[in-house]
Parts: structure tokens; C-alpha cells; sequence
């Protein structure tokens, strides 16, 4: 194994908080009880109301598989990559449930798209980050 250059943990690290924050808001999205969804905007609660249990689990992928394998990059193992590769899987995933079949996307506002280009955009960037470490030999 080759040593990583010394940005290679603070950066591994920075993406593992990202990460948490992300389970944070699943946990939180997840134990929303009526009361909070009715608290809701109509736009809102129409997004909350169209997402299919399936798309729910494809973002749990997303934030759990995201920052396992983030602690997986501080580690520096080599199972860091299909855990990230599952994580993106689970954004597209999530995505394509929210913006495209999903019939409330047209009220999701810049805001919702821009955050999640943003977090679609660090997904494949991590991904891209886990192989060149290996590729690098930075990672065993």
C-alpha cells in the first residue's frame, strides 16, 4: 500500500460528515409524525405524500452506504468502493423517483434541485475518489 498524500484523510473525513448530515435528514424525514407533515407546505406535503416506499429505501442506500463507505476511505480499505458505488446507485435512484415519475416534481422548487444535483454531483465524485485510491494504491 502506498501513502496517500495528506489531504487524502481530511478529505475522506469531511465526506464522512457530509454523509452524516445526510443519515441525519433521512432519520429525521422518517420519523416526520403527522402532525410535522401537516405542518408542511401543500407542495410539500404532495412530494411527501408521491414518494414510493421503494424510493425511501433507495435513499437510505444512499445516506448509509455513503458514510460507511466514507469511514471505509479513513480506514483505507478497499470496501470503501462498492459501499460508495451503492450509495450513488441509491441517489440515482432516489432521484429519478423524485424528478421523474414522481407527480409533484414540478413544485419542488430550484432549491430541492439544486441540493440534490449537489448531492448527486459529491456522489460520483466520491465514487471517483474511492477508485483512484485504489488505483493509487492507497487503499488496501
Amino acid at each position: 500500500m502506498t501513502t496517500p498524500p495528506k489531504w487524502f484523510t481530511p478529505v475522506a473525513v469531511f465526506a464522512l460528515l457530509w454523509n452524516l448530515l445526510g443519515c441525519v435528514a433521512y432519520l429525521s424525514d422518517v420519523m416526520l409524525t403527522p402532525e410535522d407533515v401537516a405542518k408542511m407546505t401543500a407542495a410539500q406535503q404532495a412530494m411527501y405524500a408521491a414518494r414510493p416506499a421503494w424510493a425511501v429505501g433507495a435513499t437510505a442506500l444512499a445516506v448509509w452506504g455513503g458514510a460507511a463507505g466514507c469511514l471505509g476511505l479513513i480506514l483505507k480499505k478497499r470496501w470503501a468502493n462498492p459501499l460508495l458505488a451503492i450509495s450513488l446507485a441509491g441517489c440515482i435512484v432516489q432521484d429519478i423517483a423524485l424528478f421523474v415519475l414522481s407527480p409533484a416534481a414540478g413544485q419542488a422548487g430550484a432549491t430541492v434541485m439544486i441540493l440534490q444535483g449537489l448531492v448527486l454531483v459529491i456522489a460520483i465524485a466520491l465514487v471517483m475518489f474511492g477508485r483512484n485510491a485504489v488505483k493509487q494504491g492507497w487503499v488496501a
